[in-house]
């Protein structure tokens, strides 16, 4: 009897081995599948970035260039100054909004955090109703200009992005749910003030969460040309998404008009239109592309935990 109940053991131990193996290969393969969405693109971008346009005219585009050339990067290189200078501006704000915008934000997420602040709800509230209304653009833009007066500034590309109401319902989440109470009354009882507290516990303690929102907000800051298309008049304020946008709007411009005479005509045809289009999709993501593997250690267990409304 004893040696038939082993068996049966060692058998329904085998068959929930091979199930497991059955299922992890369909999850490998579903995330191959998913990962190889996410990259061909990219590739593909590539190699048009690098194709001759008289090819992607006639031929197409394809993943590898049938005929290889650096027409489109020379184009760029002819106006290295205002990339330059757009890299500049780009890489400023960032790095000056992403860490202001997560100081305000974990701000204002802690206390919102703390069962013991009185005005908890007045200003979670408050938060909760600026998501699910807002007065439009043009109030916005009375606001920035009128108001603020940021209009050709540096701050035009970096205030109105300071705060966003979904990140701090993140990050109050991962404070509420990752730090105990009896962290913040211990260190009350070693004598330490609140922001002591903040800087000294809650913060070390909190980096998965906070980079989480540091890498949605330097995505956004990257990604923006909203920001300088709506308050900026200075080509030395455009950043790098903004100078993208215009570029691609000069080569749709001259398409349109190329019908209008032989020397514009003639111009367009020597200019590498498809593949510039590629190679500034290229210039623009690749540095933020090197930049997510530094988040990527803290971003998974601050975006599952931190999302999680409560």
């Amino acid at each position: 009897m004893k040696t038939e109940l082993a068996v049966r053991r060692v058998a329904k131990k085998g068959h929930l081995n091979r199930n497991s193996l059955v299922a992890e290969v369909i999850l490998h393969a579903v995330f191959i599948m998913f990962a190889l969405i996410c990259v061909l693109p990219i590739l593909l971008i590539v190699g048009i970035s690098f194709t001759d346009e008289s090819v992607l005219v006639r031929e197409g585009y394809n993943f590898i260039p049938a005929k290889f050339s650096l027409d489109a990067y020379r184009y760029i290189a002819d106006n290295a100054q205002s990339l330059l200078n757009a890299y500049g501006v780009t890489i400023l704000v960032t790095v000056c909004g992403t860490f202001v915008s997560v100081l305000i934000i974990a701000f204002f997420a802690y206390p919102l955090s703390r069962k013991d602040f009185k005005y908890r709800n007045g200003f979670t509230f408050f938060m909760f109703l600026t998501m699910l209304f807002n007065g439009g653009m043009v109030p916005w833009y009375l606001v920035c200009t009128r108001v603020l007066h940021i209009q050709n500034t540096i701050f035009a590309l970096i205030v109105p992005y300071l705060f966003n109401s979904w990140y701090c319902i993140i990050l109050r989440t991962f404070f509420a749910t990752s730090l105990p109470i009896s962290l913040v009354e211990s260190a009350k009882i070693d004598g330490a003030g609140e922001l002591k507290t903040f800087f000294r516990i809650v913060i070390p303690l909190s980096l998965p969460g906070i980079a989480t929102v540091a890498l949605f907000q330097t995505l956004t800051y990257w990604n923006d040309w909203w920001l300088p298309l709506m308050l900026t008049t200075s080509p030395e304020l455009s950043n790098l998404q903004f100078l993208l946008y215009r570029m691609l709007t000069n080569i749709q411009m001259l398409a349109q008009i190329s019908t209008g005479g032989a020397d514009v005509g003639a111009a367009l045809n020597r200019m590498p239109t498809e593949s510039t289009r590629m190679a500034l999709c290229i210039v623009a993501i690749g540095p933020i592309i090197f930049a997510y593997p530094f988040f990527q250690r803290y971003f998974i267990q601050g975006l599952t935990v931190g999302a999680i409304k409560g």
